[in-house]
């Protein structure tokens, strides 16, 4: 019977009285030399994904090597298989794939904060050693966070940048405070479903725009008090109507007309912010503030996200898991739009 590399990979974990998970090997090399990757050897459309056997990559001083469960899918994962990249060309095959969650099997030199066998979430925007859409990823454990209880590998895998951008943007760049109320601009997407629920932790009056029945539906089980239809004509005059008083802050993941006419009702030393990639751009104006963003990773930024995870008793929507032989399918779907949450390429089954 043939066994599962994270089977064999995790054999002979312990847990300690004090709940600390050790490799029975201390930190032997991981065993594994090859792995299944969904990588592509040239730009272009979905088409272009293989699934290749590449090396395993090596956990070096300061990094984690990951058993991946889950990798989050992205409209930027898109981009960059159709041809964009932040700085020259990148050396092929390229895996693609930013953030994911699976089980440490190795640590490098240095790594302290994790053991073999912790459950963790991790962000890379630009790994040197190769993306998450493959069975391990050697990752700097400074961009890595132990997954919170109540969240399982599978959320954990499609929530962990999505989750850093809403929260960073809800405590950080706009300050929520109890009270106030924030329009939350492309709410049932991938980062807005998580966006929606910390702006309700910080017990503000959350407004959402969403598309379509099932999309409204989505965003006032996670918590919104309002919902509007972008798409409808009278987006603004519904928005007037379920903030007569005034609109403090504006979390934007969609640009356009709608979007600025709903700016015209933000108060005078309101707050709007939108992370980088949304197009086209919000206006600035000069009576409020206007905040663009990326979404950081740190230990410290991940101990935030999950408290605020455990808190709030997070829920990651998740619209279509693929398999690792579906990526090529999961971008089709990336790119038909209107994702309701996110999209997730399940690697491995059966962990928690």
């Amino acid at each position: 019977m043939k066994t599962d590399p994270m089977q064999a990979a995790t054999k002979g974990i312990s847990q300690s009285k004090g709940g600390r998970r050790e490799s029975a090997v201390g930190k032997k090399r991981h065993a594994c030399t090859v792995m299944k990757a969904a990588a592509i050897e040239q730009f272009g459309p979905p088409s272009v994904f293989k699934v290749m056997n590449l090396p395993v990559p090596k956990a070096g001083p300061g990094e984690v090597l990951i058993a991946l469960h889950a990798a989050g899918v992205g409209v930027w994962d898109a981009e960059v298989r159709a041809g964009w990249w932040p700085a020259g060309r990148p050396a092929f095959p390229l895996i693609l794939g930013t953030d994911g969650a699976g089980i440490v099997v190795e640590r490098g030199a240095g790594v302290r904060r994790f053991h073999v066998g912790d459950r963790v979430w991790a962000y890379e925007f630009v790994n040197p050693k190769g993306g998450f859409y493959a069975e391990y990823v050697a990752v700097n454990s400074a961009h890595v966070g132990r997954v919170p209880e109540g969240l399982d590998l599978l959320q954990a895998g499609a929530g962990a940048v999505t989750g850093l951008t809403a929260l960073q943007a809800v405590e950080d760049h706009l300050g929520l405070r109890r009270g106030e109320t924030i329009l939350v601009f492309g709410a049932s997407g991938a980062v807005g479903t998580l966006a929606v629920q910390f702006a309700k932790l910080r017990e503000a009056r959350v407004l959402a725009t969403a598309s379509g029945r099932d999309a409204a539906k989505l965003v006032l089980r996670l918590g919104a008090d309002g919902v509007i239809d972008a798409r409808s004509s009278g987006a603004v005059e519904q928005l007037r109507a379920l903030a007569p008083g005034v609109v403090d802050a504006v979390l934007a993941f969609a640009g356009g007309e709608t979007l600025e006419r709903c700016l015209d009702l933000v108060r005078a030393g309101g707050r709007v912010a939108y992370p980088n990639g949304v197009e086209p751009k919000p206006r600035r104006r000069r009576t409020f503030q206007t905040i663009t963003y990326d979404a950081q990773a740190s230990p410290q930024y991940f101990a935030r996200l999950a408290r605020a995870a455990a808190k709030c008793r997070l829920q990651v929507p998740i619209a279509a898991t693929y398999p690792l032989t579906g990526a090529a399918k999961a971008h089709e779907r990336i790119e038909r739009g209107h994702v309701p949450g996110r999209i997730v390429l399940q690697i491995r089954r059966g962990a928690s």
